[in-house]
């Protein structure tokens, strides 16, 4: 990914920030601005980071003069999203707002499916052969070309930014990172609900969502999102070991017929609620 020549990113101007304020000027999804859209993008971009009404219009100005010194002019007056991010957003939040952009995911079930299909080895870490195939499907998927060395360079460049402890290896709020993974589903709900009826009502909106099979029953990466989404009520950051352990932990306590799987009445029995009808 060739982000041209850019300087250190403003404070605040991150992938989340960009694709936000992006989405709304490029509705039809052309990948590109207009001169004029590009000035509203900046605009709104500063505006949405906090500067007041009186720097805005000097702000902008310099984020123009910026985009040109990066760019220059573009000969056709179309902006692409990549030149603009390549000019204000560091090389990790560029690599961030890809998976944005390309691969947003709705539940830590769709989550967990990916984590568990390409932590092949079953290691609880992401390695870099490991790490280079989900590129590769995820590259396939989009129908973009890329060569064995461009790949390769991507992968490395992802591990280098992206292994904080540089033990050439992923970890599970690694990879949530990179997904842009959306907040915590259960974060919506109080733990200290105080009415059983309330409880109840709860109990049913966790169940539904992430009962993705609608078969009444959670398995496989089902389990795995509540396990992950439960864990990080109180730990923010968990490792594939910590999550793994979890899961056996939950299952040997909630799964009374001892099928693998929870059903919608064990999970309710768990959660010290009594089985609906």
């Amino acid at each position: 990914m060739d982000s041209g020549a850019r300087g250190p990113a403003p404070r605040g101007w991150d992938a989340a920030a960009f694709w936000q304020v992006w989405r709304r000027f490029d509705a039809r999804e052309s990948g590109y601005l207009d001169e004029k859209e590009l000035e509203a993008f900046f605009h709104q971009m500063l505006v949405e980071l906090g500067a007041g009404d009186a720097a805005v219009g000097a702000l902008v100005q310099e984020a123009q003069q910026r985009f040109r010194a990066a760019h220059g002019a573009p000969e056709d007056g179309r902006v692409r999203m990549e030149q603009l991010a390549g000019a204000f957003l560091s090389e990790e939040e560029n690599f961030l707002l890809l998976f944005r952009r390309e691969s947003p995911l709705d539940s830590s079930v769709e989550f967990m499916q990916i984590w568990r299909q390409y932590d092949a080895d079953s290691s609880g870490f992401i390695s870099a052969a490991e790490l280079r195939d989900f590129l590769h499907d995820l590259l396939l998927r989009q129908r973009k070309a890329v060569s064995e060395g461009k790949l390769a360079e991507y992968t490395d460049t992802m591990m280098r930014i992206f292994d904080k402890n540089h033990d050439g290896r992923l970890d599970l709020s690694d990879l949530a990172r990179i997904l842009a993974l959306q907040e915590n589903f259960l974060l919506q709900f109080k733990l200290d609900a105080s009415s059983t009826e309330e409880r109840r009502r709860d109990f049913e909106k966790i169940f539904a969502h992430y009962d993705v099979s609608r078969t009444g029953a959670l398995e496989g990466p089902e389990v795995d999102g509540f396990v992950k989404d439960m864990m990080e009520l109180v730990q923010p950051s968990i490792r594939g070991a910590d999550l793994d352990r979890f899961r056996e932990m939950l299952l040997r306590h909630c799964d009374v017929n001892r099928d693998g799987k929870i059903q919608k009445s064990e999970l309710a029995l768990c959660l010290g609620l009594k089985p609906g009808p």
